[in-house]
């Protein structure tokens, strides 16, 4: 056991420096390790979604209970976009992004200066008001039907246009701008910005005393976070061809809670672990039985009481790596 642990030790030291590589290269091979390419599709739309909900909880460490909101606005951003008005999918993706950092400008503006239970409320609140808005706009969003019509059957490249309604194509599509995701991420937790968001987590008042900028470090923290998510919701309106209410109800907010939790908040790859092991409960116990979020939920808490850090944090701290 000492020597698994050394040799595990010993190859994540070795994939630190290059993370984004690695993990680029293990979801090239992922669909395949996968009951079907359509669930490996939405851990990387889920898996990203977690990602930029841990930018704000596991990295500057505020709980937001109003994450679905900008899920939501990228792909209702997107949608409406596509169905509505016919633009490109590009132009369609770029909109959904840039509908969600504005919700995320000016929910984060509301809350940012409110702590712990207060924000999470607060964060809730709006993220809601959204949700009603959206559902009671019924000649623009679909309300309780949602939004149809978000056709995406070809993704032109030049003079080759790839087939969007292939799995696999669609797939490694998706995986392009998860790459691009991660790798801006990598890039903002090396920076010094990346020291300031943890040096909040860790003590916001001595990070105050610093001389920092608390507050407006916080919310270009909630709206670097937004847009990841906005990009994960456009995603997620182009791969379902629909964007149901549900994107923007509370619920998701939970989801993205737990996913984060499950996989390992402030771990760089424990997103995705979440996203995959949750999703792969959901469609593998389904099967057995109705009841599987008995078996989500009792994971759930088995992580929460016994390992905090998480499948991924708790696995980098056993081989001897913080979290």
């Amino acid at each position: 056991m000492s020597a698994l642990r050394t040799a595990l030790g010993r190859v994540v030291a070795l994939c630190g420096p290059h993370r984004v590589a690695v993990m680029i290269v293990f979801f090239v091979v992922f669909p395949w390790l996968m009951p079907y390419k359509a669930l490996a599709i939405n851990v990387l739309i889920l898996g990203l979604f977690a990602v930029g909900f841990n930018i704000v909880f596991g990295y500057t460490g505020l709980l937001s209970f109003g994450h679905a909101a900008f899920f939501g606005l990228g792909a209702y951003g997107c949608g409406i976009a596509i169905a509505r008005y016919g633009l490109p999918w590009p132009l369609a993706l770029g909109a959904g992004v840039l509908l969600a950092g504005v919700g995320a400008v000016l929910i984060g503006g509301l809350s940012i200066r409110r702590r712990g239970i207060y924000f999470a409320m607060v964060t809730l609140a709006l993220a809601q008001l959204v949700y009603y808005i959206f559902y009671q706009a019924e000649p623009i969003t679909g309300g309780e039907n949602g939004l149809r019509g978000v056709d995406v059957r070809t993704i032109a490249l030049g003079p080759v246009a790839l087939d969007f309604l292939a799995p696999t194509v669609k797939y490694y599509f998706v995986l392009v701008f998860v790459s691009l995701a991660l790798w801006c991420l990598s890039r903002v937790l090396e920076s010094p910005f990346g020291a300031v968001l943890e040096a909040i987590r860790e003590n916001e008042t001595r990070a105050r005393a610093c001389g920092f900028d608390v507050d407006g470090t916080k919310l270009a923290a909630f709206v670097l976070s937004g847009l990841f998510c906005g990009l994960a919701g456009g995603l997620k309106a182009m791969h379902l061809s629909i964007v149901p209410t549900e994107v923007l109800h509370y619920q998701t907010s939970g989801l993205v809670v737990i996913m984060a939790l499950l996989g390992g908040m402030g771990t760089f790859f424990g997103p995705f672990v979440g996203a995959a092991v949750f999703l792969l409960i959901e469609d593998q116990v389904s099967l057995v039985t109705a009841q599987w979020q008995l078996v989500a939920g009792s994971l759930f808490m088995v992580f929460v009481l016994f390992f905090p850090n998480g499948i991924w944090g708790s696995l980098l701290q056993w081989v001897g790596r913080a979290p």
